[in-house]
C-alpha cells in the first residue's frame, strides 16, 4: 500500500473523489465537510451547515456540485464554486446514511435509518420515488454504473436489488393530457415505480455495505457477521457465489476495484483487506494501530483509493504504477504485462522480447521495481519485491530484439542489484551491509563491505556504486574500496546520470539535487508536488516532471515550467525538443515541447551571444518573465529587444545605459518624471546635449543655468537671464547675472529689488565709481560702512569644465 496523502481530523464517515481535479470530499462525524487537494496536501474549503454527523457525500460527475446527507435528516446539494448550499431536500425521517448522484439522470439516491431509500430529482428538487421493503436501517444504497438498478444493504440482514427502469417513464413529461391522466392513474393504483428485483439473504447479521461490479453481473457485500460475500445475478435470479472470511470485526465497506480483478474491504477491526476476486482468497492486509475504518472510495478514473477512519483519512494506491526501465543509447528496455520490451528511440518501434515472470504470480506489488542493462553482454537485471526482494538475470538472445521462447532466469535474493561492469553485477546484502559482486553465471566473485548503512544501490560509473542511506548518499569505488564522494540529501528515490557521466541528478519525493560525479553540490530545486522522473538533454539541461508539470533546471540553479501534464508520465529520454516517456500503462509516448526558453537562458549563461541574438530575431520569446529574468541576470540591453511598452523600454534603456533609446521612449511618454530621470542618467554619462534637452523639457531653469555655467556657454546664460526677467524671477535673474560675471546687471537687479545697501556694497567693491556715488547720494545717512584695511575678493564665474 502506497500512502499518497493523509489527514488528521474527526471521524470520517463519507468520502468522494472528484472525477477530473485532484480533490476529495470528506464528511466528518463533527458535521463538517472538508474539501482537500490530495496532490498538494492542502485543505481547499470547509462546508458547515449540517447539524450533527454527515455520513454521506458525493461529487457530481460533470457539474460543480456535490450532495451530502446527515443525521439532521437533511440532504443538501452544494455548489463548490459558489461555496454555498443551493437547496435542501426534506423527506427522510431519520439519519441519512449514504447519498449518490446518478451518472446520467438528474437523480440522487439516498438511504436512511427510516428504513426507506428515496430517489430525488435534483433539478425539480422533488422526491420521485420511495423504495420501501427493508425492515431495519438502510445502511447504503447505490446506483448501478450502467443499468437501471439500485443495490441496498440493511441491518435487516438482506441485500436488495431494485429495478428503477420505470422511473424514466415517470420522469418523462407526457405531451398530451390523456398520457398525463394515465400517469395519474398508475400513480394512484401503483405499477409505475421502482420494484424489488432480488432479495439476497445469507448474512447472519446486519449488512453495512453492498456494491455492484463496474462491468460484470456481480455484487459484493460486507456485514456485521465479519464476512464479505460475493453474489451473482442474471435476468431472473441472484445467488450467493462465495464468502470471504478474515476480518475480525464488523465489515464497514467493500467494493470491486475498477481496474484490477480484486475486492477491497475495510472494517472496524482497523484493517483494509485486498482479496483476489477470481480465486476469492486474501492477497494483502493493511492495519492501523488505533483507528477503525468506516468508509472506502475509489477514484472513478485513476488508480487511487481512499479510506476514512476514526481520526481522519488516507488516500492510497495498492501498488506502484511506475514501469521499470533502463536507457542505453538509442534503446529503451522496460517491463510491461510480464514481458521485457524494447523500444528504439530513432525508429520509434517497440518489440516484445522475453517473458519475465512465471504465470500465476498475480500478487500485489510483485511487478519489477528496477531494471539494469549491460549493452555489451545484452543482459538485463530485474529487481522486484517478490519473496521479500529478489533479482532475476536474463540474457537477451543474440538475434536480439525478436520474440524468443521463455528462458529460465538466474535468480537470487536481494531487492537492489545493478551492473557495475560489462559482465559483473552487484547485489546488496542488506543484513551484512555488504555487496556481492557476481558474474553472469550468478557466481559470487567478490564481497565488499559498504562505508555507510545502505538500503539501496545505484550505478555510478564502471566499478563504482552510489549507496543510499536514510539521509545521505555516498559514491564508493569497489576496486579501491574508497569513498569518492559523500553528500547529505533527503531520502533518495531515483538517480539520473548525464550522458557524459560528469553530472548526476538525485531525485527525492519533493526535491532535485544536481551534483558533480563526485557529489560536489551544484544546486537544489524544491517542489511541493511529487517529483516523478527526469532525463538530461544533450545541452546539459536536466528536464524533469512532477505529477502535473514538465520543468527544466539549468546548471546555475535557474528553473522553469516547460508545459503542464494531464496525466503523470515517466521521462525516458530528451532529444532536442522531443521528450520520450512512458505512461502508467507502460505505453511509449513522445511529447514535442518548446525548448526555446531554456536554450535561450543556457546560451546567456554560457555567454554565447550570437545564439542569443539569432534567437531574439527568429523566436517567439516574449513576456514579462523573460524580461524580468534578463534584468535580474544583468542583461537589460538584451531585454530591450523584447519590449514594446515604452515605460518598460525606458527603464531598461536607463539600466543598460542606452541613452538614445531612453530619449526616444521619453519623447513617446513625455512625462516630467521620465525627463528628469533621463537628465540624471545623461549627466552621469556626460552627455551635455541630452542633459540640456531634458532640463528644457522639464523647464528646470535653475539646473539649465548651472549647466551653462559649467559649460561656459555665455550666450545661453544671457538668454536664461532674459527668461528670468520675463518671468519676473528676481533670484533667477541674480543667479544668471552672477554666473555671467555681469556686475552692473547684478547692481541693477539689487537696486530694482530695493536692496540699495547691497547694491551700493556690490558697486563699491567692484570699483563702479559712478554708480557708487549715485547710490550714496540716494542713501544719504544710510550708506553702509565697508570693512577697512581688508582687500575684497571678487565673486567671478569659474573656468568652464568643458567647451561646446
Amino acid at each position: 500500500m502506497l500512502t499518497k496523502f493523509e489527514t488528521k481530523s474527526n471521524r470520517v464517515k463519507g468520502l468522494s473523489f472528484h472525477t477530473k481535479r485532484p480533490w476529495i470530499l470528506a464528511s466528518l462525524h463533527s458535521g463538517v465537510i472538508q474539501l482537500w487537494d490530495y496532490r498538494m496536501g492542502t485543505l481547499i474549503d470547509r462546508f458547515e451547515e449540517h447539524d450533527g454527523p454527515v455520513r454521506g457525500v458525493h461529487f457530481h460527475m460533470s457539474q460543480p456540485l456535490f450532495v451530502s446527507g446527515g443525521d439532521d435528516y437533511k440532504i443538501k446539494v452544494w455548489n463548490y464554486k459558489l461555496h454555498r448550499c443551493l437547496f435542501t431536500l426534506l423527506g427522510h425521517l431519520d439519519y441519512i446514511r449514504t447519498v449518490q448522484f446518478h451518472h446520467e439522470h438528474p437523480w440522487i439516491v439516498s438511504a436512511s435509518d427510516d428504513q426507506t431509500i428515496r430517489i430525488w430529482n435534483w433539478q425539480s428538487r422533488t422526491c420521485i420515488s420511495v423504495l420501501t421493503g427493508h425492515n431495519h436501517y438502510v445502511m447504503c444504497a447505490l446506483f448501478h454504473p450502467k443499468e437501471d438498478l439500485v443495490v441496498s444493504a440493511s441491518l435487516d440482514q438482506t441485500v436488495r436489488v431494485w429495478d428503477i427502469g420505470s422511473l424514466k417513464k415517470k420522469v418523462a413529461s407526457p405531451a398530451d393530457d390523456i398520457l398525463r391522466l394515465s400517469q395519474m392513474n398508475t400513480d394512484l393504483f401503483g405499477g409505475v415505480d421502482a420494484v424489488v428485483k432480488y432479495v439476497l439473504e445469507g448474512h447472519d447479521r446486519g449488512v453495512n455495505w453492498a456494491a455492484f461490479h463496474p462491468t460484470l453481473p456481480l455484487i459484493v457485500s460486507g456485514a456485521d457477521d465479519r464476512q464479505v460475500k460475493l453474489w451473482r445475478m442474471n435476468d431472473t435470479k441472484a445467488w450467493e457465489v462465495d464468502t470471504l472470511r478474515g476480518h475480525m470485526n464488523n465489515v464497514s465497506c467493500v467494493m470491486f476495484h475498477a481496474k484490477q480483478d480484486i475486492i477491497v474491504s475495510n472494517s472496524e477491526d482497523k484493517s483494509i483487506r485486498v482479496w483476489d476476486a477470481t480465486k476469492r482468497t486474501g492477497l494483502q492486509t493493511f492495519r492501523r494501530e488505533h483507528d477503525r475504518f468506516w468508509i472506502l472510495a475509489a477514484h472513478p478514473e485513476i488508480n487511487l483509493l481512499a479510506a476514512g477512519h476514526d481520526n481522519g483519512m488516507i488516500v492510497f494506491k495498492l501498488e506502484r504504477e511506475r514501469p521499470a526501465f533502463a536507457v542505453s543509447g538509442d534503446s529503451l528496455f522496460y517491463t510491461k504485462d510480464r514481458f521485457l520490451r524494447y523500444f528504439d528511440f530513432s525508429t520509434q518501434r517497440e518489440t516484445q522480447i522475453i517473458p519475465i515472470r512465471r504465470p500465476g504470480s498475480t500478487s500485489l506489488n510483485q511487478s519489477p521495481r528496477t531494471l539494469s542493462y549491460s549493452p555489451t553482454e545484452n543482459a538485463v537485471l530485474i529487481c522486484s519485491d517478490v519473496d521479500g526482494g529478489t533479482y532475476e538475470l536474463y540474457m537477451i538472445p543474440k538475434d536480439s530484439i525478436s520474440r524468443s521462447d521463455s528462458q529460465e532466469a538466474k535468480r537470487g535474493p536481494g531487492n537492489s542489484a545493478i551492473f557495475v561492469a560489462r559482465n559483473r553485477f552487484a547485489v546488496l546484502d542488506k543484513s551484512n551491509n555488504q555487496v556481492l559482486i557476481k558474474n553472469l553465471k550468478n557466481e559470487v566473485v567478490k564481497k565488499s563491505g559498504l562505508p555507510v548503512p545502505t538500503d539501496s544501490i545505484f550505478y555510478a560509473g564502471t566499478g563504482n556504486l552510489l549507496c543510499r542511506s536514510d539521509d545521505r548518499v555516498v559514491v564508493f569505488d569497489l576496486q579501491q574500496r574508497l569513498v569518492i564522494g559523500d553528500l547529505q540529501t533527503p531520502f533518495l528515490k531515483y538517480v539520473v546520470w548525464s550522458t557524459d557521466m560528469e553530472s548526476v541528478a538525485l531525485l527525492s519525493k519533493h526535491s532535485i539535487i544536481i551534483t558533480s560525479k563526485k557529489l560536489v553540490h551544484q544546486c537544489t530545486f524544491h517542489e511541493t508536488i511529487r517529483v516523478k522522473s527526469g532525463a538530461w538533454d544533450e545541452n546539459g539541461v536536466f528536464i524533469y516532471n512532477t505529477l502535473n508539470h514538465i520543468k527544466y533546471c539549468l546548471p546555475n540553479g535557474d528553473s522553469g515550467i516547460i508545459r503542464t501534464l494531464d496525466d503523470p508520465i515517466y521521462i525516458t529520454k530528451v532529444s532536442g525538443n522531443t521528450i520520450f516517456c512512458l505512461d502508467r500503462d507502460g505505453k511509449n509516448k513522445t511529447l514535442v515541447v518548446d525548448a526555446t526558453e531554456y536554450i535561450f537562458k543556457l546560451s546567456l549563461l554560457r555567454k554565447r551571444y550570437d545564439h542569443v541574438m539569432s534567437m531574439i530575431r527568429n523566436s517567439q520569446l516574449c513576456g514579462d518573465a523573460v524580461i524580468a529574468y534578463l534584468q535580474q541576470k544583468g542583461f537589460p540591453e538584451v531585454a530591450l529587444h523584447f519590449v514594446k511598452d515604452e515605460k518598460t523600454r525606458f527603464n531598461l534603456a536607463l539600466e543598460s545605459g542606452n541613452i538614445q533609446i531612453a530619449v526616444a521612449s521619453a519623447k513617446e511618454i513625455d512625462d516630467k518624471d521620465h525627463w528628469y530621470r533621463l537628465g540624471v542618467e545623461a549627466l552621469r554619462q556626460g552627455n551635455a546635449g541630452i542633459v540640456e534637452y531634458a532640463y528644457q523639457k522639464t523647464k528646470n531653469f535653475e539646473r539649465l543655468s548651472f549647466l551653462y555655467l559649467i559649460n561656459g556657454n555665455l550666450d545661453k546664460l544671457s538668454k536664461m537671464l532674459k527668461i528670468a526677467e520675463v518671468k519676473n524671477d528676481v533670484m533667477g535673474q541674480f543667479h544668471n547675472a552672477l554666473y555671467l560675471g555681469d556686475v552692473q546687471e547684478r547692481v541693477q537687479i539689487l537696486e530694482n529689488a530695493g536692496h540699495l545697501p547691497l547694491a551700493y556694497a556690490t558697486a563699491s567693491v567692484h570699483g563702479l565709481q559712478d554708480v557708487t556715488e549715485r547710490l550714496a547720494a540716494e542713501l544719504g545717512d544710510d550708506v553702509p560702512s565697508l570693512p577697512e584695511g581688508k582687500k575684497p575678493s571678487l565673486l567671478m564665474p569659474p573656468a568652464p569644465v568643458m567647451w561646446w
